[in-house]
């Protein structure tokens, strides 16, 4: 799925008019369906609806989910922020076309015209869409705050409004939603978590805008979904042996930090490696053989690793977890590096920080990886909710499996494990990392119906691994 910017999305929006062709009061008609369709379906229709739009023209949509609900029998009252102008030639059709079945229709022309709302109304956020490109100011900014202030169920169409579609919003006033009705594809907004307050839970409608344009639209970001995972996986061979799927490495574990070694090494073995050396201090020796015995251990030091020996005879190396700060890892580093011929693959948004330096806000951050990608032709996977790939093309991708389960320490071992394997067996960066990413969140998901978020630990992602590989084994079928 790609993620289109505000402007792409307007574009989309008018290629399908043009194209199908539609007439644009007729696409706001298939919005208001779609949400009206939604709303009834979940049982909203129950109770009092206060809807409050603008007069932008991707507003006449919400003119039209009001008139909708009447017609099933809703109570529904209507607010328009008032501005002096007339709105749009569609806005005034449907507004026409609302007074014909409702006279419960009021114009906000001063904060003395913001209404009380009992907590049980259902509050439709139609204000403003993703055509905004400045902060909100004025009586715009009050009407957000009064509503915020509501304890009724806000539910925003198309995107929250003041929420702008691809950059910051941080600071802006911006209605706080706990149910977005989108529509077609995610917004950039919707995936990064300084917006988490504001969107509540996204459903995205489908409102058949025409797949030609997406098909032949570039997009700089895209959803991790089942089509690439389907390009990406590879089924094993019936007459594979362990040779073929390749030799991982790893380097990990010191003093008080060998657990890490530990969830690192049992996530690469669950990958489907066919053979992984383990370099880890003495102290860590006995552990690492009694928990995973199936991995070959390498004792490079006494509290922590000061080598690498042998490095160069193994077809992917993972370097990181638990291996501390210590002086002779900048030797050691410069060994791996002397003996790699491929791509790296950046795994933790701390070193990312230290590396490249903080960002102001998550759009700024992701901008920052997008460049460092382009500059030093690596890959760049920084975990979140939604964790994304920075590319040395230039594309992000973002990925749509895992839950709040899945932020616990050792989480990010885990994840190093699966990559580090998956390049072994033979699979391109991106590829390992598109899948290394998508498994690690669909072990997660497994897990948290298991245990709950709040129980899940690093190791329940590893023991699910396996029913990952076997749902995606299973889609490719």
């Amino acid at each position: 799925m790609k993620i289109f910017t505000a402007e792409q999305i307007k574009k989309w929006d008018a290629y399908t008019i043009a194209h199908e062709p539609i007439a644009s009061i007729n696409l706001m008609e298939r919005a208001a369906t779609a949400c009206c369709k939604w709303l009834i379906g979940k049982n909203f229709g129950l109770f009092h609806y206060r809807l409050f739009f603008g007069k932008g023209n991707n507003r006449g949509d919400g003119l039209a989910l009001a008139r909708m609900l009447i017609k099933h029998n809703c109570a529904v009252t209507v607010y328009i922020l008032e501005f002096g102008n007339i709105g749009t030639d569609d806005f005034q059709t449907n507004l026409a076309r609302l007074h014909t079945c409702s006279t419960d229709i009021h114009f906000i022309q001063s904060a003395d015209f913001f209404p009380s709302i009992n907590d049980s109304d259902i509050v439709i956020d139609a204000l403003f869409g993703t055509g905004l490109n400045k902060p909100l100011e004025g009586i715009s900014k009050a009407l957000v705050e009064h509503i915020n202030q509501l304890n009724g169920t806000i539910i925003s169409i198309d995107l929250p409004s003041g929420l702008y579609a691809d950059k910051s919003s941080v600071n802006n006033p911006v209605i706080h939603a706990a149910i977005t009705l989108s529509f077609q594809h995610y917004k950039l907004a919707f995936l990064l978590p300084e917006n988490e307050v504001f969107f509540g839970d996204v459903h995205l409608l489908d409102i058949g805008l025409l797949n030609a344009f997406e098909k032949n639209e570039p997009a700089v970001s895209e959803m991790i979904e089942h089509a690439f995972i389907r390009a990406a996986y590879k089924p094993r061979s019936k007459f594979a042996h362990k040779g073929t799927f390749g030799h991982a490495a790893l380097l990990c574990g010191s003093y008080g930090m060998i657990g890490a070694a530990v969830l690192a090494s049992k996530a690469c073995l669950r990958s489907g490696v066919g053979k992984l050396t383990v370099f880890i201090p003495k102290c860590g020796y006995t552990v690492l053989q009694t928990t995973a015995p199936e991995a070959m251990c390498m004792v490079a030091g006494e509290d922590y690793l000061i080598s690498a020996p042998g490095i160069e005879k193994c077809n992917a190396v993972g370097i990181g977890p638990g291996i501390g700060i210590h002086a002779t890892h900048k030797e050691l580093l410069l060994e791996v590096f002397k003996n790699s011929t491929g791509q790296w693959l950046l795994t933790h948004p701390g070193e990312f920080e230290r590396l490249f330096g903080a960002s102001a806000n998550d759009f700024e951050r992701l901008e920052l990886a997008r460049k460092k990608a382009l500059e030093r032709n690596l890959y760049i996977l920084l975990k979140g909710h939604y964790s994304f790939i920075s590319t040395p093309g230039g594309i992000i991708y973002f990925n749509s499996t895992g839950n709040s389960g899945m932020a616990t320490g050792g989480s990010g071992d885990v994840l190093t494990g699966i990559i580090t394997g998956l390049l072994a067996q033979g699979y391109t960066p991106l590829g390992a990392a598109q899948l290394g990413v998508y498994i690690h969140g669909l072990a997660g998901d497994h897990a948290v119906n298991k245990y709950g978020s709040e129980a899940m630990i690093a190791g329940d992602i590893i023991n699910n691994v396996g029913n990952a590989f076997k749902d995606i084994s299973i889609q490719i079928r």
